[in-house]
């Protein structure tokens, strides 16, 4: 890097600014983000069955999006390490939008395998979602990545709860426009998908994984050293805590409206239930954000485990009450958001910068992964052993996290073996 390049480095005061300009534009993408992935899974498994012609195959829309999140995960991270956060995050919303395009097109053409490749493509916005939440992290330091992080994920609350409830005036303007049945809401996808892509595009100035890059270089050509030692056995351990809250919580939150059903549960009380869960997982981030930064990353990660033990047996002791379900619900939402929003902040700060954004883009990968695995186990777990033993089921992941926690704490000097 030239001499000229890193004289152009912003001063901290200057820096301080950016960081926070950035967090602000990455929350609103988030907003948009949340909104339109609202909206467009709310109708997905209508939307499968109605074009299937079989209720058994209504699962597939969103099973559809959870692969293309996987898919698309590691390709965005790899051109955000070579392009930066800018191209990346609107890459993903731009294939989502054609995956809109497309689903849309299903619904007039009567195509049930078009509809689900449409569905694939809306995964990538999902995928630009998540890594968004490690863009809040680029620029932050140590004493601030947890909260950084966590306040870009607690604006997807706005979006996740604002998109379902635009489904009634979505259909209405699609009846005035004569769009095909159910097919109207996705205009307000399409609107905040297009928003989103031009708000990173415009906004997001400078890149933030840039900027970091070069600030990493230059400290690094400062030293003659390398500036952030590689924790690969950390960074590894964060990514089975991510992984394993996520499989927890999709395994038991996917079972939990059939559950309700058979338990005699109206519509109403599951829908309260689920909203409930959503808020959960994202109201409180920003909390478990300046937990984690002071009282540490595996405090915290720890902390999420024993909040979804008590979800777990609260849901098994429980599974015969619909307010104990609830509670194991809000508990199930609020152990993801702890470990997820912990653990996303242990394995960026475990990871030297030259394999960071790649590890990122494998921890989405494996964390959407092990979601739809989950969910597909959970279906067969509950058929056998009903919603309280699927609960106590999960209790084992969850042993597992704890039990290599002392992993998550080496040394933060240390060097390891590069992965």
């Amino acid at each position: 890097m030239s001499t000229a390049a890193l004289d152009t480095l912003p001063d901290p005061e200057r820096l301080q600014t950016i960081r926070r300009r950035t967090i602000w534009v990455l929350s609103l993408g988030q907003v948009l983000g949340g909104l339109a992935f609202g909206a467009t899974v709310s109708l997905g498994a209508v939307l499968a069955a109605k074009l299937s012609g079989d209720e058994a195959l209504s699962g597939w829309a969103t099973a559809a999006v959870t692969l293309g999140t996987a898919l698309t995960a590691v390709p965005l991270a790899s051109l955000a390490r070579r392009g930066g956060r800018r191209p990346a995050l609107a890459t993903g919303m731009l294939v989502a939008l054609a995956g809109v395009g497309i689903v849309v097109a299903a619904v007039g053409l009567d195509v049930f395998w078009l509809l689900i490749t449409g569905f694939v493509l809306i995964g990538a916005g999902q995928a630009a979602n998540l890594q968004s939440r490690f863009a809040a992290a680029d620029l932050a330091t140590d004493a601030s990545r947890a909260r950084d992080l966590s306040v870009v994920v607690w604006a997807t609350t706005i979006g996740a709860v604002l998109g379902p409830n635009l489904i009634g005036p979505g259909e209405a303007l699609g009846d005035a426009l004569h769009m095909p049945a159910l097919t109207g809401p996705y205009l307000f996808t399409v609107a905040a998908q297009g928003l989103g892509v031009v708000l990173y595009l415009v906004a997001l100035r400078p890149d933030p994984l840039r900027l970091a890059q070069r600030i990493t270089a230059h400290h690094a050509a400062a030293a003659r050293a390398v500036a952030h030692a590689d924790r690969p056995v950390v960074a590894r351990y964060a990514m089975l805590a991510i992984a394993g809250a996520h499989g927890v919580m999709v395994s038991v939150m996917a079972m939990t409206p059939v559950h309700l059903v058979h338990a005699g549960a109206t519509l109403e009380i599951i829908g309260l239930t689920i909203s409930l869960h959503i808020a959960g997982m994202y109201a409180l981030s920003p909390v478990f954000g300046i937990l984690a930064d002071r009282l540490g990353r595996v405090a915290l990660i720890l902390l999420g485990q024993v909040l979804l033990v008590g979800s777990l047996v609260t849901a098994a002791v429980g599974q015969h009450s619909t307010g104990a379900v609830t509670v194991a619900l809000v508990l199930l939402g609020l152990g993801w958001s702890a470990t997820t929003v912990a653990g996303a902040a242990l394995l960026t700060e475990a990871s030297a910068e030259h394999v960071r954004t790649r590890r990122q883009g494998r921890n989405d990968l494996v964390m959407s992964l092990v979601g739809a695995v989950g969910a597909i186990v959970a279906g067969l777990v509950l058929s056998w052993t009903g919603y309280g033993g699927l609960a106590l089921c999960a209790l084992a992941i969850v042993a597992v996290v704890a039990a290599l926690s002392p992993l998550g704490v080496t040394r933060r000097g240390s060097t390891e073996p590069a992965a």
